[in-house]
């Protein structure tokens, strides 16, 4: 497994969870990052992605709550997820670098929302 993803569980509804990705430098530094997600019987979807320089996309079901970020001295990308739904739930994963058509997948690691 070339990214290591974290952060996963069992939250209420309006909870919050950081997930953590550590990548090696070869994928990290200077690319593109991502988060993606896929929940049951569904395909698997964009969350956010960053670019090496900060810039962020999002999908519009988690913009304002949903924050992605980066850290370059340590080849690190997070995703803080804020007033989670229960729409949420899915398994999460790490990507990079670039388009998800290509690049190297995270192992995954589930969030549950639920009361």
């Amino acid at each position: 497994v070339q990214l290591q993803a974290s952060g996963g569980g069992l939250v209420q509804p309006g909870g919050s969870l950081r997930l953590s990705c550590v990548a090696p430098g070869y994928i990290f530094s200077g690319n593109v990052m991502g988060w993606y997600r896929q929940a049951p019987g569904k395909q698997r979807e964009l969350v956010a992605v960053i670019s090496s320089y900060g810039t962020t996309t999002y999908a519009d079901s988690v913009k304002g709550r949903f924050t992605i970020s980066r850290d370059n001295a340590k080849n690190a990308v997070y995703l803080q997820m804020n007033s989670l739904e229960p729409g949420d739930t899915a398994v999460y994963y790490c990507h990079g670098p670039g388009a998800p058509s290509d690049g190297y997948w995270g192992q995954g690691t589930l969030v549950t929302v639920s009361s």
